[in-house]
């Protein structure tokens, strides 16, 4: 009897972890995340995020943030960053994934983007294409990791 309700029990919540994290909501953190960012809604940004340590990677120093707190301490060096060098209305464009792979609760997402930005009143551009790495939990998939990798910024034409 113990076997049985510890079989059932088990059954329940892999049930529950497969229902909850759809492969064909991978995006929605990724969307979340972005969509935030290009509207300035820090929260809704933050919440994309899985709890517990995360690991970034993006072009402006320190180039690598981690730990539980990454998020935000990337965006306060982005702010910093954009501050120092002169660029506002910075927004990410983006398509849908070039590439993802699924295995069990975890996925591997890349999607191309562009990000568009003024830099001292002169409009730029760079394309390059954005990593994540996403869990799935009871709330869904969530952001664990992402990496940007981009070309040289160029005028926007």
């Amino acid at each position: 009897m113990k076997k049985a309700v510890l079989a059932l029990f088990a059954s329940v919540l892999l049930t529950g972890s497969a229902i909850a994290a759809q492969p064909s909501d991978v995006m929605v953190s990724i969307r979340q995340f972005v969509d935030g960012f290009n509207s300035g809604d820090t929260h809704s940004a933050f919440a994309a995020y899985e709890d517990g340590d995360i690991t970034i990677i993006d072009e402006f120093a320190p180039h690598r943030w981690t730990g539980p707190r990454a998020a935000h301490e990337w965006a306060a060096d982005y702010e910093k960053h954009a501050a120092a060098t002169g660029i506002t209305d910075g927004i990410v464009k983006y398509s849908a994934p070039t590439r993802t792979e699924i295995e069990d609760d975890l996925a591997y997402v890349i999607i191309p983007t562009v990000y568009l930005y003024k830099q001292n009143g002169q409009p730029f551009a760079e394309e390059g294409q954005a990593t994540f790495i996403l869990h799935a939990g009871p709330a869904g998939w969530k952001i664990r990791s992402w990496t940007w990798t981009g070309v040289k910024p160029h005028p926007a034409k």
